[in-house]
């Protein structure tokens, strides 16, 4: 039976570039709701016609047109041996949805949540700092420019982006943690859950990803 990768993290955790990883080894598609909503926005079909009006009004997509969405993307070739959702589900009501698609695909789900302490995401966040000129990303605590406040690379000063800074970081990470704890509960319950510490560096983390996931029945 091919798998649904599901997978979470808080800001900052990692989770974007273990599931990267995860899609180059396996060659399962890394799908992101906000680029295919984007992407089926664009379509000239019901959904995507119906996607576009409410993106462009600013209102947020239902969770049953989520779902259609969910479901058009991953009945593509390129889905047929399993894929990877990053970004979904991000409530009960869509991890529900998820189940009757997964019965429908024949398909299991894997839930890997990547932890990292609060204080590793603090100093992973806060200390991002990015190249006004060329986009080059540094952090002041694990990766800081040669001269401080300056790239490396064309010696243009470097920005902290406004949703970087510690006190809207700290709202960010409580808010993450509300909305997922009901998720983690339920794919909990079953033994469904992989969890993986992501402080480690980023191979020790997908080695240890990768062993306790069993891809052998995918």
């Amino acid at each position: 039976m091919s798998k649904i990768i599901v997978m979470i993290g808080a800001p900052g955790a990692g989770k974007g570039t273990q599931a990267r990883l995860l899609s180059e080894k396996y060659a399962y598609p890394q799908i992101s709701t906000g680029d295919i909503l984007r992407e089926m926005a664009q379509s000239d079909t019901e959904l995507g016609r119906d996607l576009k009006g409410i993106l462009s009004s600013g209102n947020l997509v239902s969770d049953d047109i989520l779902a259609e969405v969910i479901k058009a993307r991953t009945s593509k070739d390129d889905c047929s041996s399993g894929y990877i959702l990053d970004g979904y589900p991000r409530n009960l009501n869509q991890a529900r949805l998820l189940e009757d698609l997964a019965v429908k695909q024949d398909r299991s789900i894997v839930f890997v949540r990547v932890i990292v302490h609060m204080d590793s995401l603090l100093r992973r966040l806060t200390g991002r700092r990015t190249c006004t000129r060329c986009g080059e990303i540094y952090n002041v605590y694990f990766r800081p420019p040669q001269k401080e406040g300056l790239c490396d690379v064309d010696g243009a000063p470097l920005a902290q982006r406004s949703d970087d800074t510690a006190e809207t970081v700290i709202r960010r990470l409580e808010a993450y943690k509300a909305s997922t704890a009901p998720l983690v509960d339920y794919y909990n319950q079953d033994g469904r859950l992989v969890e993986v510490p992501g402080d480690l560096p980023v191979e020790q983390v997908f080695e240890k990803m990768c062993g306790l996931i069993d891809f052998s029945a995918s």
